[in-house]
């Protein structure tokens, strides 16, 4: 009998991790066959360039990368990295998976577990597009360094979740969360560590045009919509990632 490769055997090693080749609709299929088949929980995270250039420089939070059920590529310069190693590397962005969740995927009675987020994007998820069931949990600022934070927000998952959570306070936090979550074991479902996502879904924050999402140019959007809080991000350390791919390639090649 042909044996067809599993998602797992699928996987593709790039700068590090190993990533998962789903494009948003491979990823959404793949997320809802995962729920319905009703196994303990497991989540997904969505690498892009901040995340990587943070894992350069503490790699102590790989692990919470290599945990994960699935781990998908939400970078369009991290998948033109890949294609000149020669390695085809989908991309999944997570605002779009969320997307493409909630108005395929989700029915507006279900059971969705939110971590973080505000009250405005509550209000808007339930009074504009009809989800009529949300547990939400607001957890605490710096909760990357209050360990109590991490497993209250990791409880209330296992305690509400049905099919899929969504975990929205910024990365490494969300990925904390979702990895204790899995430890503490008697969950079900999905946990999508998803950012800004429900920001981009219920309209607080503005998304890219189309045009500049498939020309790379999110970023550029992203940094005039806000460019205090983001002019770090892209300007300083965001261009740090051509030196640690050169990096990664340079050992990749001796090995």
């Amino acid at each position: 009998m042909l044996h067809m490769p599993t998602i797992a055997e699928q996987r593709i090693s790039f700068m590090g991790l190993d990533f998962d080749p789903l494009d948003t609709d491979d990823l959404s299929i793949e997320l809802v066959r995962y729920v319905k088949t009703k196994q303990a929980l497991g989540y997904v995270v969505t690498p892009n360039v901040d995340h990587m250039v943070r894992l350069d420089s503490a790699p102590q939070y790989r692990h919470l990368y290599k945990a994960a059920t699935y781990n998908v590529c939400d970078s369009r310069i991290l998948e033109v990295f890949a294609r000149l190693e020669g390695k085809p590397l989908p991309v999944a962005p997570g605002a779009d998976v969320v997307d493409t969740l909630f108005r395929h995927h989700i029915r507006p009675e279900e059971r969705i577990v939110i971590i973080g987020g505000s009250a405005e994007i509550i209000d808007t998820l339930s009074s504009k597009m009809g989800f009529s069931n949300i547990a939400w949990h607001e957890p605490p600022m710096g909760m990357r360094h209050n360990p109590d934070a991490i497993r209250r927000a990791a409880q209330f998952v296992i305690d509400h979740n049905e099919r899929f959570a969504f975990l929205c306070v910024g990365s490494p936090q969300q990925e904390m969360v979702a990895k204790k979550a899995v430890e503490l074991g008697g969950g079900k479902g999905i946990a999508l560590c998803c950012g800004a996502s429900l920001d981009f879904l219920t309209g607080q924050t503005a998304r890219a045009p189309l045009w500049m999402r498939k020309n790379r140019l999110e970023w550029l959007h992203r940094l005039m919509s806000q460019p205090k809080r983001l002019a770090r991000r892209y300007l300083i350390d965001g261009p740090k990632i051509f030196k640690i791919w050169m990096k990664h390639r340079s050992t990749s090649v001796q090995a």
